[in-house]
């Protein structure tokens, strides 16, 4: 068998984008896939083939980023042909050989429907997935909501229990270390395992700060006091806009204060027309979900994220 990339044969870009997307965990489309590759989203050295000696496709792997990523961020896709034997084993030996290329460990996200578990075919599908991410050091998992509002929604008027404002950078980064700590966010508990309040602090600055929304629109949430009560970052995906990141401090928590901020980043993307907000919660954070169902985002999909616990986001 032999792993390999998309860069030998001008072909190969769409010998990729036309493997049938086959199988019961949803892939991306011939069309999609040629729409990425033409914004540069994907590309033929992130994109991976395992192959038999007849030079036939057994499985495929596209790895995504955005247009200006020096590396790529996340695997997007992964198939093996129906019939293969080992479908794990020839998984991991893709996923080692395009790792080993990139010199990181993107995150791999499995998009699955609600009640995957109940489904035989599908869960078997998630599991040979699963054993090859765990073979190549993406043993981390989460469990996430993925959420979305359309207009139909509506939106919540302000109620005046919090102002709004900008701030400036270690106002931010001050924020960001005191949302930090009592999270029910999986992903900050566990980075916070590896590293300080302050230096998440900086890479969480850093990660919106390069996300293709706007500095601009970040704001403080205060009380009519003046207290500190938590803090709104609208974001963008490079598809559309996104809540980003929101959150109350902890003295502050338990109060219902958390659906005046996601009011307030929901109220600033309809008001720039936006016609889809998407979201996204850990099922564990129960107060965060709930929260997204009284402002009228709805479940898209179960997303199971499977990472390296050492790398860096």
């Amino acid at each position: 068998m032999i792993f390999r990339d998309a860069t030998a044969d001008p072909s190969d870009l769409e010998r990729a984008a036309a493997y049938p997307a086959d199988g019961p965990v949803p892939a991306l489309s011939a069309e999609k896939v040629r729409e990425e590759f033409a914004e540069n989203r994907m590309r033929p050295a992130w994109t991976w083939f395992a192959e038999d000696g007849d030079g036939d496709i057994l499985a495929r792997a596209l790895w995504w980023g955005r247009a200006d990523s020096a590396r790529p961020i996340a695997l997007d896709c992964l198939q093996v042909r129906a019939g293969v034997a080992d479908p794990a084993g020839v998984a991991a030996g893709l996923l080692a050989a395009g790792h080993a290329s990139f010199g990181n460990l993107p995150g791999y996200t499995v998009p699955l429907p609600r009640g995957w578990r109940a489904a035989p075919p599908l869960a078997e599908a998630v599991a040979w997935r699963r054993e090859a991410a765990h073979r190549t050091g993406l043993t981390r998992e989460i469990e996430r909501l993925r959420y979305e509002w359309t207009p139909q929604a509506g939106t919540a008027e302000p109620t005046g229990r919090l102002a709004f404002r900008e701030g400036t950078d270690e106002e931010f980064l001050d924020a960001f270390v005191r949302l930090s700590h009592g999270s029910l966010d999986l992903a900050t508990r566990n980075e916070l395992l590896s590293r300080d309040a302050e230096q998440l602090a900086r890479e969480d600055f850093d990660f919106y700060l390069d996300c293709p929304g706007e500095r601009s629109w970040w704001r403080l949430a205060h009380l009519p006091d003046g207290t500190l009560a938590g803090m709104a970052i609208p974001s963008a995906t490079p598809y559309h806009r996104n809540v980003g990141y929101l959150g109350v401090v902890p003295e502050q928590r338990g109060r219902g204060l958390i659906d005046e901020i996601l009011a307030e980043i929901t109220r600033f993307h309809a008001a720039a027309g936006a016609e889809r907000v998407t979201a996204t919660t850990d099922t564990v954070n129960v107060p965060m979900a709930a929260a997204f169902d009284r402002a009228g985002y709805q479940v898209t999909e179960i997303r199971l994220v499977l990472e390296s616990p050492s790398e860096l986001r």
